[in-house]
Parts: structure tokens; sequence; C-alpha cells
């Protein structure tokens, strides 16, 4: 079958059969879809959706286009575990994860992603580190795994070859928050990567592309039910996402967040619940220990240095400095114009349109527009205030790192508008919503 005829069934809302999608998908690697059919193909997903079985044919056909990990006689495969995020602007847990897990016995052969759309990606602030290679050949990858117990990498060549292709096109045509698309995009990787256990940070509200908690749970039901299909001990933690998780936004100040998170008390309430919550979980999934346990370990590593050990030790296995710890402010020190922003009124934070945010520092140039635009590491945002925090004329809500004054000034009203004042006092976010198992 032509590449056209399969994008008319879906167009026209029909099911593709099982042949169809491994049609589509070996299209992606073997270029015999063009990259405008690849594009109207997701956009034909995205409108018209698919079915369960459909999303769950499209997730091993895109973990069968290339290779798949095995860790049997490498290390205690029934400790392999992985985390991944929907996406949201801010989030940084991936970053504390994977050296905690490690800390606590664990091993996490991380997977990890660039930004889609107005969200950050984990592989882009990992780039804002000197040396650091997010591509290394699988057999080193996999070695670092086994000596330290994690690595954060991005897809390789030949690891769900065609999932990466379709990354790239549906962050730029509109397709990004498509649900099977995201489901086969998440698990496929996942399963090549030869894990056990898989906990999912779903995000809900208006910095997600979960905008309601029933678009979540709809994505977070798909996910566990593809995975659990596929073998994986899975389980999906809504998390809120109507706010910018942590105190900064953009690549080099969010690793800086999370190196101060490992070696001191410097801790955003926020972000510090939801990196126990999803660390807990898979403690207590592979450990079969309790919740009080499971809080009781990742607490002890972060205590006597342990995770920070291990994140230092990755950045050095994969290119970056030995002494990452120490010299990070150095390394990640950026001579950007620096601005804080103040509203001059007095209240509360009522709302925070996080989206707006996340598209705000795309324009600062901390983003694609483009698959090929090159980003900007250290533009962002610091000390950013959260929903329910008390102001007054003289509270900055927000440090701005701009390129220059001028794509400061640019933006700076826009971002102003990002921020609503209630005159009454308003209930912080609760920073868990659901846990689906």
């Amino acid at each position: 079958m032509i590449p056209q005829e399969i994008i008319r069934k879906k167009r026209d809302k029909l099911s593709l059969t099982e042949d169809e999608i491994r049609l589509f998908v070996n299209g992606l690697t073997d270029n015999s879809f063009s990259d405008p059919q690849i594009a109207a193909m997701s956009m034909a997903i995205f409108q018209n959706g698919m079915t369960a079985e459909e999303t769950v044919w499209m997730t091993h056909a895109m973990k069968n286009s290339g290779d798949t990990l095995e860790w049997q006689g490498a290390v205690d495969s029934d400790l392999v575990c992985d985390k991944h995020s929907t996406g949201g602007v801010g989030d940084k847990t991936s970053l504390l994860l994977a050296p905690i897990l490690a800390a606590c016995d664990l091993f996490v052969p991380m997977i990890s992603g660039r930004g889609l759309g107005h969200t950050g990606g984990t592989l882009d602030k990992l780039d804002s580190i000197p040396g650091y290679n997010t591509k290394p050949d699988i057999d080193v990858f996999q070695q670092i795994v086994k000596d330290i117990g994690c690595a954060i990498i991005g897809q390789t060549s030949n690891l769900a070859p065609a999932d990466k292709k379709l990354y790239s096109i549906r962050d730029i045509v509109g397709t990004v928050e498509s649900l099977p698309l995201i489901t086969s995009s998440i698990l496929s990787k996942k399963i090549a990567s030869g894990l056990k256990t898989l906990v999912l940070d779903v995000k809900v509200g208006n910095g997600s592309f979960n905008h309601t908690l029933e678009i979540a749970q709809n994505l977070a039901h798909s996910l566990v039910n593809v995975a659990k299909g596929a073998g994986l001990e899975c389980e999906a933690i809504l998390t809120n996402m109507n706010q910018v998780l942590g105190r900064s936004a953009g690549h080099s100040l969010e690793v800086i967040e999370c190196i101060e998170y490992l070696v001191s008390n410097k801790r955003d309430p926020q972000l510090e619940i939801v990196t126990n919550e999803l660390a807990s979980s898979l403690l207590m999934m592979i450990k079969k220990i309790s919740k009080k346990e499971s809080l009781k370990q990742i607490n002890t590593v972060l205590e006597n240095g342990k995770a920070a050990e291990k994140f230092e030790k990755m950045v050095n296995a994969l290119g970056g400095s030995k002494s990452f710890l120490s010299t990070y402010k150095k390394e990640l020190s950026n001579r950007m114009f620096a601005e804080d922003i103040y509203l001059g009124k007095q209240g509360w934070i009522k709302e925070i349109k996080t989206r707006d945010l996340g598209l705000l520092l795309i324009e600062l140039g901390g983003g694609r527009k483009q698959v090929d635009d090159k980003i900007n590491y250290h533009v962002g945002y610091e000390n950013i205030l959260g929903v329910g925090e008390s102001i007054d004329v003289s509270t900055p809500v927000i440090k701005v790192y701009a390129n220059s004054k001028d794509s400061f000034d640019k933006i700076k009203s826009s971002i102003i508008n990002c921020f609503i004042i209630s005159d009454q006092e308003v209930i912080k976010n609760q920073s868990i919503c659901e846990v689906i198992k």
C-alpha cells in the first residue's frame, strides 16, 4: 500500500491494520514516507485518534524499529527502572531522580528527549553542561549504568529510531498533544531500554499538554494499560502544572537548581514533593517497602551526599568535569542581561499563565521554533514565585535572563501579564493530583 492510502484511511477516521501501522513506522526510517507525508499522518492521528489496539501496534512497531537493550548478566534486571514525564515548564525531576535512585541501589538507564512545544527537554538541560555527551555509544551507556547506577542520554541512532523521526516532526506541526502518539513515543523508548519498572509523571494544568484532569486521566490510563500489556510494572502520578515546577526555567538555570537541591537544603517545596512522590513510587514497586521507608531512604542519600556523588560521577563519565559539584557555578555561569520584574501590586498570586511563560522562553532563545534551531542555554527565569504566594510593590515575582536588554524589553509586558493577582488570600497549588495504578 502506498503512503497516501494509509494517510487517507486515518484521515477518513478508519482503523489501520497492524501491517499498515508497521508500513508507516518502517517508512519513518527507510524514507518511504516523506516529511510532508509524516506530518499529514501525524495530523490525521491527532484529529481522529487511534484505538487501543492500534496504539499497542504502534508502540511495538516503533520499539522494533531499532535495537533493544538487555540487562541480564550486567546488573540485576529486576532493579532496572525509569521515569517519564509528559512535559512541563521547569520540569527538572529527571536530573534529581536518576542520581537519587542510583544512590538507593537501583539502575536507571534514562532515555530522555528534547523540548516539545512550550516545554523544556531534559537533554537540552544536560547540553548546557560543558563536555556532557548525550549521544554516547550504546555499550558506553550500558557500562556507565552498570558502574554508576544511572545515565541520562538521548535516543541513539538505533534505539527506537522511528520515534526519533516522528518526535521531531510532531514538535513543529502542532501534534504534540496526540494521546496515541504520546503513548507510543514514550513507551517504545522505555520498552526498548529494557526496563522492568516505570513511573509516569503525567502533568495536569495550564503549563502542560493536558489542560484538564480528564485529559490527564485518559492519558495516564492509556500509558499504564499499554505499559502493563508490554510486561512493565507501572503506575502514573498526576502532578500539578499550573505553575513552573521549582524556582527556575531555562536550561543552565535548572541544572544549577538541581545541584543546589542535591548538595544543600535549598529545595523548593513543590519540586521536593513531586520528586519524592516519583522516587518513592519506584522504590515501593521494586523493593516492596512502605512509603515511610522509601522516603527515609531518599532522605538518607540526600543528606549523606551519595545522590550528589552519583550525579557528579554520571556527568564525568559522560564527558563533563570530574569536580563538577565544585565548578558548576563557573561552568554554567551566564553573562546575560538580567532583571527582576515587579508587578507594582499587593496581594496574592491567583494564577500563572505557565504555558505562556514557556512560549516566552522560546522567544528569548531558550527553545526551538524549527527542528534545527540553536538553543541559548543561558536564557531563562529564576526566583519564580508560585500560586498562593503573597507580594507587595517591592516583591519581584520573577528574574529574567535575556540575551540583551532589547530582547528583554520585547517580552517584559507579556511576562507581567502571566501573573494574575488577587486581593484575597489564595490557597497554594496541591502538587499531587492523583495516582493511577
